[in-house]
């Protein structure tokens, strides 16, 4: 019998409107968030469904997927802890399509909310937050019983057995999004070398620009994406021209790209720090990932009284799991193909992050931040043409690990 189709909302992540403003303020020192507490979960089995609440101090980020082997659903909540009184409980739930409820400290600063279910049993499935006090709620929805559906089938009619079929590799942050139950993959890839015209973006102290290191470094990627049958490669800009960070989506957006990769070169007020990152859109609670934001959305036109709306688009980026996946990939590539050949590439990670040229993409998108023209090592290597090769080849091995990651193996020219 065919498996029920599950409704999947990508995994939402948020940041309390104080916290946000405290960052915009300069307040808090930069210090880490304290941990917030989970102090209570409850759950109501319904006629219709099953509700699970999990109730927290204050908002926190959170993320959820599927698990399979045996089945179950989890909730992952960061910067948070668990109340002693439920670490390590159990709920058991007479349901007949679920089993009990698990919760845990998983890592320090992460508690993990388990299900064990039976998709066979389950319909679909709901994780959302709800406001004021803030918590974390899951609505499960069962369905008719394969085995049960089977059992109904008119005599004389054999069970139709479905062929089995190959699926693609699950994304690294786990759970399958619509672009991979669909099958879907990229036809064309919009590449975005940051600032450019008026806006020079960061400046080394010999005067090197990163608008013409971006530029020169989409233009090499785009080189080596060009060697791909089928695909279309577009840059936002060819030239050293100004394009504003809000028109940099729409122009992907009317390429009806598949994929926007926006790449920087980074800068810090600590000239030690040094690596590599890459970001995908979303609120952030790391002080340098606000610093590298506030830098990059410098030239934004927006103003304050539209916070409200942006934090609104940020919250339903309905692009965030393949974005997040997308990222990771690129982030690993990029830091295997430097270290490759360079001594102390430091790898800053792949996290999510509130960049103004990433709102409003109608596809994933990633914001690269290939090196530090702050740091003299980063910029003495950023002027050899070697290494701007392989940061243009790591970003290249990231795509093309992702689109094989979608069951699309993409094929080389000769």
């Amino acid at each position: 019998m065919n498996r029920p189709s599950f409704s999947r909302e990508a995994g939402v992540f948020l940041l309390s409107l104080a916290l946000l403003a405290g960052a915009a303020g300069g307040g808090g020192g930069g210090a880490a968030p304290a941990l917030v507490e989970v102090y209570a979960l409850r759950h109501y089995t319904h006629p219709n469904f099953t509700r699970i609440v999990l109730d927290l101090g204050a908002l926190r980020e959170y993320t959820y997927g599927e698990l399979h082997a045996p089945d179950r659903l989890f909730v992952d909540i960061l910067q948070s802890k668990l109340n002693p009184i439920l670490h390590g409980q159990s709920y058991a739930l007479g349901a007949e399509y679920l089993s009990q409820i698990r919760i845990a400290q998983r890592d320090r600063g992460i508690v993990r909310l388990v299900v064990d279910l039976d998709f066979n049993r389950v319909k679909s499935y709901r994780v959302y937050y709800l406001p004021d006090p803030f918590r974390i709620v899951m609505d499960i929805y069962p369905g008719r019983p394969e085995k049960a559906a089977a059992e109904k089938a008119p005599a004389g009619e054999p069970e139709a057995k479905p062929e089995p079929k190959a699926r693609p590799a699950e994304p690294s942050a786990g759970g399958y999004s619509l672009a991979r139950q669909l099958g879907l993959g990229i036809k064309t890839i919009v590449l975005d070398p940051g600032h450019g015209g008026t806006d020079p973006g960061c400046v080394g102290s010999g005067g090197e620009k990163e608008k013409d290191i971006v530029l020169d470094l989409c233009l090499r990627l785009q080189k080596l994406l060009a060697g791909i049958q089928g695909v279309e490669v577009v840059l936002t800009r060819e030239t050293d021209i100004f394009i504003p960070l809000e028109n940099r989506t729409v122009i992907a957006n009317q390429k009806q790209s598949d994929l926007f990769v926006s790449v920087h070169v980074n800068s810090s007020l600590n000239p030690q720090r040094t690596g590599v990152e890459t970001f995908y859109l979303n609120l952030s609670l790391d002080p340098d990932v606000d610093q590298t934001a506030a830098r990059e959305n410098a030239t934004s036109t927006k103003s304050i009284g539209q916070m409200r709306d942006i934090l609104t688009k940020i919250v339903q980026n309905s692009k965030i799991v393949e974005s997040r996946d997308l990222a990771h990939k690129v982030q690993g590539r990029l830091v295997d193909a430097l270290s490759a050949s360079y001594s102390e590439v430091r790898n800053l990670g792949a996290k999510g992050g509130p960049f103004w040229v990433l709102i409003g993409s109608n596809m994933p998108s990633i914001l690269v931040e290939v090196s530090h023209l702050s740091n003299a090592r980063e910029a003495a290597r950023l002027k050899e043409e070697a290494y701007r090769q392989k940061i243009a080849q790591g970003i290249y091995d990231g795509l093309v690990d992702y689109m094989q990651s979608l069951g699309k193996v993409p094929a080389v020219k000769k």
